[in-house]
């Protein structure tokens, strides 16, 4: 439906008596595979263990800080970077021991928006289903609590997080050319997200996904995510 106003100029549809939702505040979250707490102290030795278990390294590459030498420089990091509002940092747990790191960021209640980001998935996560779930839990309760838009970036040429964000049902909205330098380096940024409008169909897919009789004994997926969420992308890319 088109919105026009007096002058017969298309406009944008009303938004009437919106409340800004609360930032991020929740200790924890706990889905059927994974638990997500607010990052403490506590957790950063267990998650730089859990780090190292990717021998090459290659899960920095495109994220703008690590590898760290050592733990020492990696709690360094941690304390000046990870215990501010925002970005909000929560660690995932697997079997109650720390082994990831995402956070919200670029929250901005009073237009309802947030981003998704600093994901930072361990061997002992990456491509298993408590790594999803952590994910679906987050965008869950951004738009539970009353979030209109829930954002995903990257750098564009990362293809397993442009894959994951699709899979996750974030449509793509276009790649921002020279948007950044980190590493001393180039970043054309791929941006995606999904809205409100989005998410009653987006939820179905998670709740259809997730639960325990869509796993076989293995832990594999007898309905993919992607097949339940990409019928539902705006744009693919």
């Amino acid at each position: 439906m088109q919105h026009l106003n007096p002058l017969h100029q298309p406009i944008g549809f009303p938004v009437e008596n919106f409340t800004p939702p609360q930032i991020p505040h929740f200790q924890k979250l706990v889905g059927n595979y994974i638990t997500l707490e607010s990052l403490t102290p506590a957790h950063l030795p267990s998650l730089y263990q859990a780090f190292l278990l990717n021998h090459t390294g290659s899960n920095w590459t495109y994220m703008a800080y690590g590898p760290f030498a050592n733990e020492k420089d990696f709690l360094e990091w941690a304390q000046a970077s990870c215990f501010g509002p925002d970005p909000k940092f929560y660690a995932l747990l697997a079997d109650q021991k720390p082994a990831g790191l995402a956070s919200y960021l670029r929250i901005d209640p009073k237009i309802g928006c947030i981003e998704i980001g600093h994901i930072h998935l361990s061997p002992l996560l990456q491509r298993t289903r408590k790594g999803t779930e952590a994910l679906i839990l987050m965008i869950e309760w951004a738009f539970e609590t009353g979030y209109r838009r829930v954002e995903w970036k990257c750098d564009a040429l990362n293809a397993p997080s442009r894959h994951a964000a699709q899979r996750l049902g974030l449509s793509y909205e276009g790649v921002f050319r020279q948007a950044t330098i980190y590493k001393s380096r180039n970043r054309d940024t791929a941006w995606y997200a999904a809205t409100s409008q989005d998410w009653p169909a987006l939820k179905k897919a998670y709740q259809t996904w997730r639960l325990p009789t869509n796993f076989d004994t293995e832990e594999r997926e007898i309905y993919k995510l992607s097949e339940l969420t990409i019928p539902l992308l705006v744009k693919q890319g």
